[in-house]
């Protein structure tokens, strides 16, 4: 014997609504996973769907996720991505042949670098693909200490592979925590 489905009304307004730049970005991410091409955000939306608090007076927009806004290589030839709004930038770089990972810690200006004192003392750069996570220890450069460093490196196995790596740079600094995603591009040669 079937029992009868009952539906229950639902109250109008059970919480609070979503601001209308995140309700926009959930119905474009519906899109893309139907088969269609995401369209193109208007301009302004990733900020006004962030609502991250971020101070964004200054030049030029920053993003928050890879792709939100380009930057160039880094000065190292990594991958640049920001932490906070642009107040600083990191650099992804990798050795393969060395399993090795190396960020820099850079200003606004994204070339210099800029000591920085970590809660923990390490960085945590955290790969989407294939999963894992590695610590990253100071490396000064000249001038710098272990204590206020601008350089962090280490070593995992899964870095050998040469592949386009994207994920995130995160510390502490000074008590305010930073994340940065990127990803990695395949560069072309003419």
């Amino acid at each position: 014997m079937r029992m009868p489905l009952t539906v229950s009304p639902t109250p109008t307004r059970s919480r609070p609504l979503a601001p209308r730049g995140t309700v926009l970005a959930a119905a474009m991410l519906g899109l893309a996973g139907c088969g269609q091409p995401a369209p193109a955000p208007p301009a302004g939306a990733a900020k006004q769907a962030a609502g991250d608090g971020h101070d964004h007076d200054h030049d030029h927009d920053h993003g928050h996720a890879a792709g939100d806004h380009a930057h160039g290589a880094g000065p190292h030839g990594g991958t640049l991505t920001d932490w906070g709004g642009g107040k600083y930038h990191v650099e992804f770089t990798v050795d393969h042949d060395a399993k090795e990972a190396v960020v820099y810690v850079l200003g606004v200006d994204e070339k210099t670098p800029v000591p920085v004192r970590l809660a923990e003392g390490k960085l945590l750069l955290t790969i989407r693909e294939p999963s894992f996570q590695v610590g990253l220890v100071a490396r000064p450069l000249a001038g710098e200490t272990a204590d206020a460093a601008s350089r962090y490196a280490g070593t995992h196995d899964s870095l050998a592979v040469v592949r386009e790596f994207a994920g995130t740079i995160s510390g502490e600094v000074e008590g305010t925590p930073f994340a940065g995603d990127f990803e990695e591009h395949a560069h072309e040669h003419p």
